[in-house]
């Protein structure tokens, strides 16, 4: 068999765990050939790749980003991708693609699929939206990543009487912020999934105040947004991709807050510091574990579908269940974050 591998869409850590793992399985088991796209679909539809043996592979396993590069394509150049479907797999030889990344990859996939090319998905969010894995890689790392850098900022926001307010991604689910918020120990969290008002916040940053703790630090996602008519706040354009352009939630929300509070406050903007880096032990186990079995779908014929965690174990699920809708931070998960503030 051979099989094609690209990474599209954001990097995050764990990417080049499952490439070393689509090779490992399908070379050491199968004997399969490997390519690898470059630069996600643009590869595939330029015909831009190379052969991915061991010694390619060797020594990836800890590293961040992706080796075979990745990018965001034009929805015109993926119905063009969908159109020279089965052109595109004769022209390379390739039994089975493998790609691997987010939910508009994911929906690229699913689109070559129903085009009758032979694809398997491998689920790339540090965002964890995917609804129908309880887990994507990339995850863990970014929420560690944003959890030690409020450990951090806490110190000096306590030894200047400081408010931080430390932005996360996050567009349209708040898992990093909900997750590195309980972990730090944050004063507030705030979720695209539920409107904050500001006035609360800042009944509890006079709270504390009064109470001798003089600083805070408040975590919120990036697509966060304030209740209607409770601060001046925009909605951005939408981009070629159709992503809404943040205007910045942190910096609104610290200017806000110093204006109403009289204390200073300043922003955090972590951005991609969360997407780079060496990932974590679980990142590393979990992006290894959905290679091998992407591999073992393309020889089963289980074409159409992507891996999925679900508790422990990994199984195959299809593609069109998984971009049926997002994964957002249930009411629950919000009432217990907000039992601990």
């Amino acid at each position: 068999m051979r099989i094609g591998v690209l990474t599209a869409g954001g990097d995050c850590p764990g990417l080049n765990a499952v490439i070393r793992s689509v090779v490992h399985r399908a070379v050491t088991q199968y004997d399969d050939e490997v390519i690898g796209f470059e630069d996600g679909y643009a590869g595939l539809l330029d015909g831009r790749y190379r052969s991915l043996d061991l010694d390619d592979v060797s020594g990836i396993l800890a590293r961040g980003g992706t080796i075979l590069g990745s990018s965001r394509l034009p929805r015109d150049r993926l119905r063009e991708a969908c159109e020279n479907a089965q052109d595109m797999a004769r022209e390379f030889g390739i039994d089975v693609l493998i790609p691997i990344g987010g939910e508009g990859t994911l929906t690229a996939a699913r689109m070559l699929s129903d085009a009758r090319l032979p694809v398997v998905g491998v689920p790339k969010t540090i965002d964890n939206d995917i609804s129908s894995t309880d887990r994507t890689f990339g995850f863990d790392t970014a929420v560690g990543v944003a959890t030690e850098a409020m450990d951090r900022l806490k110190t000096t926001a306590e030894s200047h009487q400081r408010v931080m307010v430390v932005e996360v991604m996050g567009r349209h689910a708040g898992w990093i912020a909900l997750e590195s918020g309980m972990a730090a120990g944050a004063h507030g969290i705030c979720l695209p999934e539920r409107p904050f008002d500001p006035a609360h916040l800042v009944k509890m940053v006079e709270e504390r105040f009064a109470r001798g703790k003089k600083f805070a630090v408040i975590c919120v996602a990036e697509g966060a947004h304030p209740a209607e008519g409770s601060m001046d706040y925009g909605h951005g354009a939408i981009d070629q991709f159709g992503h809404e352009r943040f205007q910045g939630i942190g910096t609104a929300l610290a200017y806000e807050l110093e204006r109403r509070l009289g204390k200073e406050a300043k922003p955090v903007i972590l951005g991609h510091i969360q997407r780079g880096g060496t990932p974590t032990a679980y990142d590393r186990v979990l992006a290894t574990r959905f290679g091998w079995h992407a591999v073992e779908a393309a020889h089963q014929g289980q074409f159409g579908r992507m891996t999925a965690l679900r508790g422990t174990d990994v199984v195959m699920v299809p593609l069109a269940e998984a971009v049926m809708e997002l994964k957002t931070v249930p009411k629950d998960r919000m009432d217990e974050a907000e039992s601990v503030f």
